[in-house]
């Protein structure tokens, strides 16, 4: 492992520098942002013995079951005065077993094994932490390095349930290879049925994993499994950070969704939530020792105002200890294939992005406003991550724009994988809300889609969760709203409204597919225009489930959603085969204005958009680059989409040797109304 540790030695900004020479001018920043992290692995390496261990302490803090049997309990409390373990195993006596302190704000505690040589304290009982501050307060507090908690029906308090089943779930699938093409399903375990109540790991195992293979997405990004008490933060106020949340079921359990998932070929990625933690007491991280730092900076530093929230100090090096381990614990205890890191701009900054509306100068990027600290964090996850695990996936969500984010540590970035264009649904959002058809702006479109770093892949995507969420709207509600109730089947002639909602909802998302970036992501339910927004029970709603579910039947009964969601099938299959996430950017050849029309080709494949509401075109010309005979390959007006059916997928398109939009061949198509099609060489034998 140390020769693994020791690999990033020299910084090789020169690639970085002129990729982007505007970047030249911020050099000395790249140089001390890389010192800072150099000298953080230089000490894991005297202080540790190296990153492998240091994030390995999940073996030695909260509890830890020995080979005799006997349980070993570390936690980390420095301003506490004692420590005491209270529970079913003692029957809740809160002063017979003290632990002990050590250097550095540690307390350490054995139990010897029972007689009859089993665990002193037996598997699924209650635990607390027994907290005794300076000024003489008496604290229970859960343990940060928590596996598991649960809440009792009636209850608002989580507690510490000890998790040391005597047959644990063995994982016996191996990890499928990093895709080449990421399609990421972007899900909720809770609310993945049609049910009012919270769904359940053998729910998704059984009813969800089965359809996310069937719609050809190669990748689950799985949503709010870090235990958070309240239900409709969806997860982002994290409560025990190593506890996959118990609502949902044990374990085990998604130990073996992760396990069929992988056996499907699907990687799993796990929303990690290290920008910030929920400030519960009781159940939570914040004021453990009962100081008001602990992990955290002292307010108002470590105080989210917007958020309500804690925030890390990530100068410390327990903190680094516990996050570090954190993310190790996901990869190894349940088989996580990668992080999609939230609210990264959060982090990256003093500022925290409140307020703050980036222009794309690059002094935002730079200078006293950005938090090193927590940058310098970043960097060490992603070389430590990819180091031990070269196809380990890291996403960052980021709106600032930041340069570098994902290029490699040893290059002067951060090291992710990609980053999130969140720039795109928001342009959905404007466009729908602002503009008629016929104003749309084909030229703002194609800059939105293409506009991101060179060199630097992200992940494009039509809408997330975050338009699902009430008080937004999906693009499917956009654009059909409540005759989506009332006109969706299949057996009447649909309506204007519909007829429209359905055309556009599929070329929107064929174009963000093939146009916007190196991956896509669609949240769950959205890929059949899932007729209710999502809103969890809270006090407002009066504790409803109502909307925190996805109603999948929709898409097997005769209605328009089963189109939809074929569509979105063959969308991301058809893209398997081409790969076209893998290729490089598009090449676009025309955006129209008047016309309405884009047309790009990328992986050898031509994309025609038609966003016209009423002019459809015979003999349209489009430039091609590689000559040969054509087929249609995707067609969003098919009959089987929902469409009208008015292309003859038998035609072929054979090029000219006429120049046309600086390419040497053109060939002349028809291309209906509200109409997109996928061309690709029928001369080629693709074997993506």
């Amino acid at each position: 492992m140390a020769d693994q540790e020791d690999n990033v030695t020299i910084p090789k900004f020169d690639c970085l520098l002129q990729m982007d020479p505007y970047l030249k001018a911020y050099e000395k920043d790249f140089k001390r942002r890389y010192e800072l992290f150099q000298k953080q692995l230089i000490l894991l390496e005297e202080v540790e013995g190296g990153f492998d261990q240091f994030t390995r302490s999940y073996y030695t803090h909260g509890v830890t079951r020995r080979p005799d049997n006997s349980l070993f309990f570390k936690e980390w409390a420095p301003a506490a005065e004692a420590l005491f373990l209270t529970g079913d195993f003692n029957g809740w006596d809160k002063f017979s077993h003290p632990y002990t302190k050590k250097e550095y704000g540690k307390w350490e505690l054995t139990l010897p094994p029972k007689l009859d040589k089993s665990p002193a304290v037996d598997h699924n009982t209650k635990l607390k932490v027994v907290v005794h501050t300076k000024d003489g307060k008496r604290l229970y507090r859960i343990s940060p390095w928590a596996k598991y908690v649960t809440r009792d029906e009636g209850r608002v308090i989580y507690d510490w349930v000890h998790w040391d089943p005597l047959l644990p779930y063995i994982q016996i699938h191996p990890r499928p290879k990093k895709p080449t093409s990421l399609r990421i399903y972007e899900a909720h375990v809770g609310i993945a049925s049609p049910e009012e109540k919270i769904a359940s790991y053998t729910n998704f195992i059984t009813n969800v994993l089965p359809r996310i293979k069937e719609l050809g997405y190669n990748c689950i990004q799985l949503m709010a499994v870090m235990e958070h008490a309240y239900y409709a933060s969806f997860g982002y106020q994290v409560t025990s950070f190593f506890a996959a949340s118990s609502r949902y079921g044990t374990p085990e359990e998604l130990k073996q969704l992760i396990d069929v998932a992988h056996s499907m070929g699907i990687v799993v990625l796990l929303d990690i939530v290290h920008s910030h933690a929920s400030q519960n007491t009781e159940d939570g991280l914040n004021q453990f020792d009962g100081s008001d730092s602990c992990f955290f900076h002292s307010p108002p530093r470590g105080e989210h105002k917007q958020w309500g929230s804690r925030l890390f100090n990530y100068s410390s090096w327990e903190v680094l200890r516990f996050l570090l381990s954190n993310l190790r614990w996901w990869i190894e205890e349940y088989r996580f294939d990668g992080f999609r890191f939230d609210g990264i701009t959060s982090m990256l900054y003093h500022h925290h992005g409140i307020g703050i509306s980036f222009s794309g100068d690059y002094s935002e990027y730079f200078g006293l406003h950005v938090d090193e600290d927590s940058l310098t964090y970043l960097m060490l996850s992603n070389h430590i991550l990819h180091t031990l695990y070269p196809d380990c996936i890291t996403i960052a969500e980021d709106v600032s724009g930041m340069p570098a984010l994902c290029r490699a540590v040893e290059e002067g970035g951060l090291g992710f994988d990609y980053r999130l264009a969140m720039a795109i649904p928001d342009k959905w959002i404007q466009i729908l809300k602002e503009k008629k058809d016929e104003e749309w702006d084909m030229g703002n479109i194609v800059h939105t889609l293409i506009n991101r770093r060179y060199a630097e892949k992200s992940i494009a995507y039509a809408e997330s969760h975050d338009q699902a969420l009430v008080g937004d709207k999906t693009l499917a509600f956009w654009l059909m709203d409540k005759e989506m109730y009332t006109n969706m089947s299949t057996t009447v002639p649909m309506t204007a409204v519909i007829d429209r909602g359905m055309q556009i909802h599929k070329m929107i998302r064929l174009i963000t597919h093939g146009l916007g970036g190196e991956g896509y992501l669609n949240f769950m339910g959205n890929e059949f225009g899932h007729p209710e927004w999502l809103d969890f029970p809270r006090e407002g709603n009066g504790n409803s489930y109502l909307y925190a579910r996805r109603q999948y039947y929709l898409a097997d009964m005769d209605l328009r959603y089963g189109q939809l969601y074929v569509f979105d099938r063959d969308m991301n299959r058809t893209e398997d085969k081409y790969g076209w996430l893998a290729a490089p950017p598009a090449n676009v050849s025309a955006s129209h204005e008047e016309d309405k029309v884009i047309v790009f080709d990328r992986a050898n494949v031509l994309f025609i958009f038609n966003f016209h509401p009423t002019k459809s075109y015979q003999g349209y010309r489009v430039a091609v680059e590689s000559p040969g005979r054509y087929k249609i390959k995707l067609d969003t007006d098919e009959a089987l989409y929902g469409g009208h059916g008015r292309l003859d997928h038998n035609t072929e398109f054979f090029t000219e040797p006429v120049p046309f939009k600086g390419h040497p061949n053109s060939m002349q198509v028809y291309i209906p109304c509200r109409t997109a099609i996928v061309l690709a060489n029928a001369e080629i034998d693709y074997c993506y």
